[in-house]
Order: structure tokens, then sequence, then C-alpha cells
């Protein structure tokens, strides 16, 4: 099953927004074929390895990180008959499919045909692999991964607004990594209006997230980089109904899309956008704003987890940048909390990353 979830994860930000899956099939205790499911519309890690396979899987062992599914996709067909035709005699699954379209059935199906099933086999891993995917198909609403890159003491910039580079080169290439693994990246008009950046995957075979500008007056340049700069993504302008309309139409001559979200207190209501941006099949979601669109996330409970850089440098000085903008709580009961908390060097760098309780 391990070996399953490695061939699943080489798919890793290529499958949205369906799971990364591996599937091994094992006779005499040797594997005869492996597959695992590349991206969308591609067929699936068991309809692979039960290909490869052929007449030599009667009899054997078929593992797979998710539950075959039982309903036709889109543009694939189901799994759970392909593994009953095939002979196998035991099937051995990590996790049940936590779509309420598949949830079972296929195990059900499965089991019918008088084939032994095996769930629960490093389940854990297998959920944590295809955590966007779990987020996704059962609240509507991306996977939200909030990126900071930040000092001992918590700082983001200098007073003048200087921040590059706080964190080293292989800080930055990580970041660079978390970009290509997630379906979307998000920034706030004033990341856009500081610092103009193109919010591209800079690492050899990289994809480039789509682009999300949270900016409910419509105060972004038309000469943004975000806009101009070509990318194999594109750029969505997430704004107020109340935003010019005829600024919309110029952003949306320039190729982004610009959607209206509801309104909290004058701002964008990021969980409306996350809503909007779950319809649009957006699984995963990375934010790399500033402090106050950190802050806002945060509020709003849209994130999941959290990944945060420390370089060894104090900024010191109550004026240069705090990571995270807005009040602050009255009491400490009232903090975040991170649970199942990872620590790790990255070069000069300290990687923690954690969820957020």
């Amino acid at each position: 099953m391990r070996m399953a979830l490695r061939l699943a994860e080489k798919a890793k930000g290529r499958t949205s927004p369906n799971p990364m899956v591996g599937a091994l099939v094992v006779r005499h205790g040797k594997v005869i074929a492996r597959g695992w499911h590349e991206k969308a519309g591609e067929p699936h890690a068991e309809a692979i390895a039960l290909a490869k396979a052929g007449a030599a899987a009667k009899g054997g062992t078929l593992y797979v990180t998710l539950e075959p599914c039982s309903h036709t996709h889109k543009r694939t067909p189901p799994c759970s008959p392909l593994v009953i035709g095939s002979g196998v005699k035991r099937v051995v699954i990590a996790m049940i499919d936590p779509n309420p379209r598949v949830s079972g059935g296929g195990i059900r199906a499965i089991r019918k045909a008088r084939i032994e099933v095996t769930t629960g086999v490093l389940e854990g891993e297998a959920r944590k692999l295809n955590e966007a995917f779990i987020k996704h198909v059962t609240s509507g609403m991306p996977f939200v991964t909030l990126k900071i890159a930040q000092t001992l003491d918590g700082r983001i910039a200098t007073a003048s607004g200087e921040s590059k580079w706080i964190t080293g080169e292989k800080a930055r290439e990580e970041g660079h990594r978390l970009r290509d693994a997630n379906d979307a990246i998000l920034v706030g008009i004033n990341t856009v209006l500081a610092d103009d950046p193109s919010l591209t995957t800079r690492v050899p075979g990289g994809r480039d997230p789509i682009r999300v500008v949270v900016d409910s007056r419509l105060r972004i340049p038309l000469t943004a980089k975000v806009l101009r700069q070509k990318s194999s993504a594109g750029t969505i302008i997430a704004t107020l109904p109340s935003a010019p309309k005829d600024k919309a139409r110029k952003l949306q001559g320039l190729g982004a899309e610009v959607i209206a979200v509801r309104s909290v207190q004058g701002r964008v209501d990021l969980k409306d956008l996350m809503k909007k941006l779950g319809k649009k099949d957006i699984m995963s979601l990375l934010i790399e704003g500033g402090s106050e669109i950190n802050a806002s996330a945060l509020k709003a409970g849209v994130v999941d987890k959290a990944v945060l850089f420390f370089a060894p440098l104090f900024m010191t000085g109550a004026d240069s940048r705090c990571a995270i903008g807005g009040p602050s709580p009255l009491k400490l009961s009232q903090a975040l909390r991170l649970d199942d908390v990872t620590v790790q060097f990255v070069g000069a760098d300290i990687m923690v990353s954690g969820y957020i309780r």
C-alpha cells in the first residue's frame, strides 16, 4: 500500500478535481502491474494496473489507495466492474471514497461479486495525500494553505516595505513547489500594488496555478504582471458588485475573469469567494498575501493549513510589518493553534507546517 501511495503522489497537483490514486496488482507475493491516475480525463489507477496485468491478475490481489468508483465520471467509466471482471480474489483499499456519490458503493459491488475486501490500510496517510480532494468533495470549497515567509519575530517587510528576500533560495524553491502543487494562488490587491508579482511557478516542469486577486474596488493597474505576463493558467479578479463596470470590462478585455463576490463590511467575503472557486473545480488554493489578506483569511475561517518559513533574522521595531494584521485577541485562549505540526530545515531557514485547529 505504501508503494501504491507513492505512485499516487507522482500526479500531485495534476488530477484536480479528481483524487490522486495509485494501484498495484500482486500475485504470489510479486508486483506484476502498477498504475496511477495521471490527470482528470485519463484512465483511473485501477484500470491502468489491471489492463497491464491482463489475464495474470486472475487469483491475485489488487492494492488501491482509494475505493474503486461505482459511478460513471464525466469522461471515464466506473472501475468496480473492471475489478470484478479482472478475476482478482482480493482487494485491499486504503480509504473509502468520501464522495457521497461513491462512498461504499464500489466496495458493496465488489463484495457482492464474492471478492474479499480489506479497508483502512494506511488510511491516515491516504487521507493526508488527498486532503484537498476530501475538503472539496465534502464541502464544495478548496483546501486552503496559508504560506508566510517571515523573520523569527514574525515580520514580513521593513517599515519601507522591503521584503526581498527574507528567506533563502532553498525556501523560495520550496515555495514554488507549493505553487506547483496547488490549483490556484491568491493575493490581495495591496500585494499587487506593492510588489507587482507574476505569481508563476519557477521549478522544472512546474505548473502555473490560476492567479486570484482580491480587489474589492478594482484598483489593479492594467499593466500588472498578473494581467500582462504569460501564464499557462488564467487570472481571476474577485471584486464587489459595486466595483466600476468600465474597469471590469477592460480587465476582461485583457483576458482576466472578473467575478462579483458578496460583501462583508465593504470587503470581499472570502468564504463566498471560496464557494465560487470550488464551483470552478479549484480543489486547492495557496494564499501568498500580505498581512491584511492573511488576517482576513484566518478570521473568515477558510484556512485549513499553514506553512511558515522562518529566516534566522530579527527585524526588530514596531513599525516593521507583521505577518498577520488586524486586531489581536484579548485572551490567549482565543489564539489560533496548529495541530499535527512538522518542523524541518530548508537551507538555513526553518519550515513549520500544521493544520488550523
